[in-house]
């Protein structure tokens, strides 16, 4: 990222996209990772074969998500909510890795990086933050509003 560049950040609500999966967000929380599912069995080998075969048990456009996921940068900001509602940002701060425990599986949130979190106060959350996901969905995705690096970045100073 050049230096004056504003970082990238995004949406992360750790849901499941299959119905009656309990959110993974607040394991997120507590284990230090960002995720999203797609649950292989046996494990992939790697990120190639996870791409491939989550195209083949799912979707291609699962497939592409998981591939945009994995190619976010280090310290990129990702926004959650957790189970209480409370927001939280953290920073990307690792690898794709596949994570095939049972705890893991169970919320299906198996591919995961690390990720440093803190929690924010509701009258620090940027208006894009709340935007993004008063929309609602289940995809990891990027938030585009106008000064959310800059404005992710002075609560990450503030809170992180």
């Amino acid at each position: 990222m050049a230096a004056d560049a504003e970082p990238m950040v995004y949406r992360a609500p750790m849901r499941s996209r299959r119905d009656g999966v309990p959110p993974g967000v607040d394991r997120a929380l507590a284990e230090g990772l960002c995720g999203v599912g797609g649950t292989i069995d046996p494990a992939p080998d790697d990120l190639d074969d996870a791409i491939a075969r989550v195209a083949a048990g799912y979707a291609e456009r699962t497939a592409a998500r998981l591939g945009r996921f994995a190619e976010v940068p280090d310290g990129a900001f990702v926004w959650t909510r957790g189970g209480d509602g409370d927001y939280h940002l953290g920073r990307l701060a690792g690898p794709w890795r596949y994570d095939g425990s049972a705890a893991a599986r169970a919320v299906d949130l198996v591919h995961v990086r690390d990720c440093t979190w803190t929690a924010v106060p509701g009258q620090e959350v940027p208006a894009g933050t709340v935007r993004a996901f008063a929309r609602g969905g289940r995809n990891f995705q990027r938030i585009h509003d106008n000064g959310m690096g800059a404005q992710s970045l002075a609560v990450w100073e503030r809170w992180g």
